[in-house]
């Protein structure tokens, strides 16, 4: 079966992009991936979230089929990206450190880039280095942090491989550059749709273009909903401690921190028009929580399995 028509085949169907069941992946006692069980659906943007060391970019290798899981199944379409061939070239790995031999140019990775995806745009690549002004007669080794994130861009977006994966792309960018990638992946995608996996740290910049969002921490999954449901997923209220303690009675605590005597408390669950009356006739003020703070919220935060009264009562102990 050729390249082409195994991705065509894949496609047709409305099986997610991505399925990983059970993953995991260690490095001698380092587990990097515990159980990691997701789906990524078919042509949507997903946000691979979490702090540095949750195991995002070991979850991208497995993907790229870069690297094989311990333990577990990892499906791209239907395959084992490890060993199947064509999903391999199905797939785009964007890295954050990618390295190219000493001696080359941008025209040489250009060169090279199509014999690795059969869909590469010769004229997307071009208008991309346009943008991005990337410098033709400089050696690839002396570009900035900057220009090699632009370079990956380039090379991402060019491939129109049906799974394609950014690893941290905007790294050096300035904010014009990194408004001209979000533009410029709005617009590829608008003519050729196809499933995205970006890791970013960027999270308020990115949501509005994120459909589906993965957390990850300590190498396992905290969060795989649709972006509507992560933003819904959290609220914070704020105000004297007791108070805050009393309206956020028995709900699993994110995130806690204490300025004398007031408090402010970011909780797992639906904001309702009753909660949001019952602190604001309190006294205390509640709003929803970003994704940037749900995110950071499961990074910092205790377990979910930590009730509000066990939380507070720990945190009063040690101010």
């Amino acid at each position: 079966m050729s390249t082409g028509h195994a991705v065509s085949t894949v496609h047709a169907d409305s099986a997610p992009a991505v399925r990983l069941d059970r993953v995991g992946r260690a490095f001698r006692q380092t587990h990097a991936l515990d159980d990691v069980t997701l789906e990524v659906p078919h042509g949507t943007v997903c946000g691979l979230l979490g702090r540095n060391g949750a195991g995002k970019t070991t979850l991208m290798s497995l993907l790229a089929g870069h690297d094989r899981p311990t333990s577990g199944r990892v499906e791209v379409f239907g395959h084992d990206p490890f060993t199947h061939a064509p999903t391999t070239s199905a797939v785009s790995f964007v890295r954050d450190a990618q390295r190219y031999p000493d001696d080359f140019r941008l025209r040489h990775v250009l060169a090279v880039a199509p014999r690795f995806h059969p869909q590469w745009s010769h004229e997307r690549a071009a208008e991309l280095v346009d943008a991005f002004r990337l410098p033709a007669r400089t050696d690839v080794k002396k570009f900035s942090r900057g220009q090699l994130s632009a370079l990956g861009i380039v090379l991402g977006l060019s491939s129109r491989a049906p799974l394609t994966v950014f690893d941290e792309p905007y790294l050096g960018l300035d904010a014009s550059a990194r408004r001209i990638f979000y533009a410029q992946l709005v617009e590829d995608l608008a003519e050729h749709p196809r499933t995205v996996v970006v890791s970013t740290h960027l999270i308020d910049e990115m949501e509005a273009l994120l459909e589906h969002v993965v957390v990850l921490e300590g190498g396992r999954v905290v969060r795989d909903c649709s972006l509507d449901e992560a933003r819904s997923a959290a609220y914070t209220v704020s105000g004297p401690a007791v108070v805050v303690a009393d309206l956020v009675h028995g709900l699993p605590v994110l995130a806690s921190s204490r300025l004398g005597g007031l408090r402010s408390v970011t909780v797992e669950a639906t904001l309702t028009p009753e909660a949001a009356a019952a602190a604001r006739a309190a006294g205390a003020q509640v709003e929803p929580a970003s994704l940037q703070d749900v995110v950071a919220a499961h990074g910092a935060g205790p377990s979910t399995g930590h009730t509000t009264e066990q939380h507070l009562e720990t945190a009063g102990a040690r101010s």
